[in-house]
């Protein structure tokens, strides 16, 4: 109505300001519609969130370790001017590495960046994610957050190379969120084959990314509480930018075992070799396997002892921190157990992977100083081969078995079960989450590949979902 009032040349100018007012508008709707076809990452049914125009910077995802390989997990999450840093850890040399001890993660840009560094965030305390702490801490003075149990560990390696005094150590719990700069990080609790596991959450101004670490779900943990699904629930209904997850078993269907079934497991077998003196090799970190041989040892009245320098010592700091349990005179020395009638004894030891010195192998080649192996002995090996040693595992069993031993190990029997998530678990983690981003870790190529395969049946787009290449830069 007041156009209409208005002379011929007014109207015309008043025109075009409301055409400039309204063009604005026009090309705003125009650019949601257009990021709404483009953006839905989660499946094809749009049942995930639109990816959202941003000016911040992007956040830079650089793994520099744990890929196209088991071990060495390293991965540096870079903001700006800020870094941090997940995992530091060490991997085992292969046949070709001759007087090789172990493998370190290349830390050249972190020591090129160092001043950037807010911190050293840890998952839990296995090799390959805690291995080359000492050696990074050499070079750079950060400080390190883990666990409980898991800084426990790291205070033992350190403490050997005289590195604990200067060191920055901070102990954390499930569920604290650490500030980092202009990042923070959150822990999260989960089931796994040690102590104190936890996944992180990483929150950034470009969005939270969820680092899994190794996890598995467990509803019938022997220790420890089950894993906080809820918790990655929640922070999948308020957008995760970004999935880094446990790929080691892509390839197998269903779901991990529960821990208990070991435990029946060792039950019959103690029950079975009653006449004999019973040998259980595993991984010396797997405090939860140990407390099941323990308990066992404790119903069918027999004295356990450790063997193996890590076992001795990992078992003397779950023992004092209160991770493994057992009534008092039940741990004894080997000097003890060697007195009693081999009916009344258990030893737990190193050498589930056939390591060249480690006690199971000395003992198969009858290089071991205060064990020697009869045909009055039951061998368990509770482990799985790693890739690439199964030669080794097969030939301390056939040098056991040469002795005179009865040896039980995994394919042939449920001695193991792995702490690692199968594809059912791994699928419930990317329901939960509902990444935009996802983005497959710890694991050879095959792994990653098959890791991918269940995101892309989940619905996710091809786009979305990518291997990552050490040192190669992710930006999102």
């Amino acid at each position: 109505e007041a156009l209409k009032k208005q002379p011929a040349k007014k109207k015309a100018s008043a025109k075009k300001e409301a055409a400039k007012k309204e063009a604005p508008k026009k090309e705003e709707a125009k650019k949601v519609s257009s990021e709404e076809k483009k953006g839905w990452s989660w499946n094809k049914k749009k049942r995930g969130r639109p990816t959202s125009a941003s000016k911040n910077p992007p956040l830079k995802i650089i793994p520099l370790g744990g890929l196209g390989e088991i071990g060495k997990n390293l991965t540096v999450y870079e903001y700006e001017n800020e870094m941090i840093i997940v995992d530091c850890g060490m991997a085992f040399p292969d046949d070709e590495m001759l007087g090789i001890d172990l493998v370190i993660p290349d830390f050249t840009y972190l020591e090129e960046n160092k001043d950037k560094i807010k911190g050293l965030f840890i998952t839990h305390g296995h090799e390959d994610h805690i291995g080359a702490v000492p050696y990074l801490l050499q070079k750079l003075n950060i400080p390190v957050f883990a666990t409980r149990f898991s800084m426990a560990l790291i205070e033992n390696k350190l403490a050997e190379r005289n590195l604990l005094a200067s060191a920055k150590l901070n102990v954390v719990k499930p569920g604290d969120i650490v500030p980092a700069g202009i990042m923070s990080v959150e822990f999260i609790y989960v089931n796994h084959s040690i102590p104190d596991s936890c996944a992180l959450a990483i929150h950034t101004p470009a969005g939270v990314v969820i680092q899994t670490g190794d996890y598995k779900v467990d509803y019938t943990p022997t220790r420890g509480g089950i894993i906080d699904l809820a918790r990655f629930g929640e922070l999948g209904n308020k957008g995760v930018l970004a999935l880094l997850s446990d790929s080691t078993n892509a390839e197998r269907p269903g779901s991990t075992p529960s821990e208990r079934v070991v435990g029946e497991s060792f039950d019959l077998l103690f029950k079975n070799g009653a006449d004999k003196r019973i040998i259980v090799a595993t991984f010396s970190s797997n405090v939860h396997r140990v407390q099941m041989v323990i308990e066992s040892a404790v119903k069918f009245g027999r004295k356990v002892a450790v063997s193996g320098r890590s076992m001795e010592q990992v078992v003397a700091k779950a023992l004092e921190l209160g991770y493994l349990e057992a009534p008092a005179g039940t741990v004894v020395s080997l000097d003890a157990v060697n007195k009693l009638p081999e009916n009344e004894v258990c030893i737990v030891t190193t050498g589930s992977q056939g390591e060249p010195m480690s006690a199971l192998t000395r003992m198969s080649t009858g290089d071991h100083r205060k064990v020697n192996i009869t045909s009055r002995d039951l061998v368990i090996i509770s482990a799985y081969p790693i890739p690439g040693n199964e030669k080794y595992v097969g030939k301390v069993v056939n040098e056991l078995m040469k002795l005179g031993a009865e040896v039980v190990y995994e394919k042939y029997s449920q001695i193991h079960v792995s702490g690692h998530a199968c594809q059912d678990e791994q699928k419930l983690m990317l329901a939960l989450t509902k990444p935009q981003y996802f983005i497959p870790v710890h694991g050879e190529y095959k792994h990653l590949k098959k890791h991918c395969d269940l995101a892309l049946q989940m619905g996710m787009h091809e786009e979305n979902v990518m291997i990552p290449e050490l040192g190669r830069v992710i930006e999102v």
